[in-house]
């Protein structure tokens, strides 16, 4: 079986001068000028993306809508309410459950569940601030995530 192509991408800078609920806080303006350069960043080193699954927070929304922007294919975007505030092995679970008829995924969440998951996947400790991102290859299906070999073919955060 082909190898996978996961891409974990953190949420760009929130603002947290409101009084809004965290799922509903809006991006900065920092954020807003960091998305786009992570979207740069997977049009210039990324083949395609056939799945973007983002989280239901407004910053995570805002940072795929203003990252996928910049991408000449848009990927369907799945917004799933179990990448909100998932730990790693919630987020392993929505990976394992990704239809074997994808192979290139983008993850839109948080940390630490994001900086979480690729060490429980590749077992090396990567730093993930706002919108970075971690691209891994991942050995065999979906559903053998995290029990077969993955590992970090790049990671880090464009800069804006």
């Amino acid at each position: 079986m082909s190898e996978r192509t996961l891409i974990l991408l953190r949420h760009s800078k929130s603002d947290w001068s409101g009084n809004e609920a965290d799922v509903d806080r809006p991006l900065a303006k920092r954020g807003v000028r960091q998305a786009p350069e992570a979207g740069r960043w997977l049009a210039r080193n990324v083949d395609s993306i056939d799945l973007a699954v983002v989280s239901p927070a407004n910053r995570a929304r805002r940072t795929w809508e203003l990252a996928s922007a910049e991408l000449d294919n848009k990927p369907p975007t799945l917004i799933d309410d179990h990448a909100y505030a998932a730990s790693a092995s919630q987020l392993l679970s929505l990976v394992r459950a990704l239809s074997d008829d994808v192979n290139t995924v983008v993850l839109v969440g948080h940390n630490p569940g994001i900086e979480d998951l690729v060490h429980l996947l590749t077992g090396d400790g990567v730093s993930m601030p706002t919108s970075a991102l971690a691209v891994i290859g991942l050995a065999g299906s979906w559903s053998t995530a995290g029990q077969s070999s993955a590992a970090v073919r790049a990671s880090g955060r464009p800069p804006a």
